[in-house]
């Protein structure tokens, strides 16, 4: 890290390199940034827990981005393909990062919810799990249609 300020109460801004991760287990191969302790501190006293973030990555707008704990009190920011070609980045280059709390609620898909509606008994479980859990269901029913998606085109080839 080269440098770093608070730009308010709420709201951090510094310079990074961009890292990704050896064997990590699940984490293999992520390509990320780290947000030491000093710095999430200032975005959230004494949290050791994940959150979102919004702000910007150079140039490029971020929204409801995970930091999740890495220990020591730093976390771990995954940039998806989607910010790796927003950024026009890879690992090892510098990143100037601005970060603030989002506190927006994250809600399911639209779709995800119309097709449970058409069956009321599933609509009424989904209900009945955490909205944290929902989300997670609800984001994990379209990453594998995403793979049905791939694993169709990789069998027409």
């Amino acid at each position: 890290m080269i440098s770093f300020k608070v730009m308010s109460k709420s709201s951090v801004q510094f310079t990074t390199v961009i890292q990704q991760f050896g064997e990590q287990g699940e984490k293999t191969g992520w390509t990320h940034i780290i947000i030491p302790a000093e710095i999430a501190q200032q975005l959230i006293p004494g949290n050791k827990k994940s959150f979102r973030v919004k702000g910007f990555l150079d140039d490029y707008k971020i929204e409801q981005v995970a930091l999740l704990p890495m220990g020591g009190g730093d976390f771990v920011m995954a940039l998806n393909a989607t910010m790796r070609k927003g950024i026009k980045k890879k690992k090892e280059a510098m990143l100037n990062v601005k970060l603030q709390v989002d506190t927006k609620p994250i809600k399911p898909p639209t779709d995800f919810i119309e097709c449970l509606k058409d069956e009321p008994k599933a609509f009424d479980f989904f209900i009945l799990y955490q909205k944290d859990i929902r989300i997670i269901l609800a984001n994990g029913s379209i990453v594998l249609r995403q793979n049905k998606q791939k694993q169709n085109v990789l069998h027409k080839l």
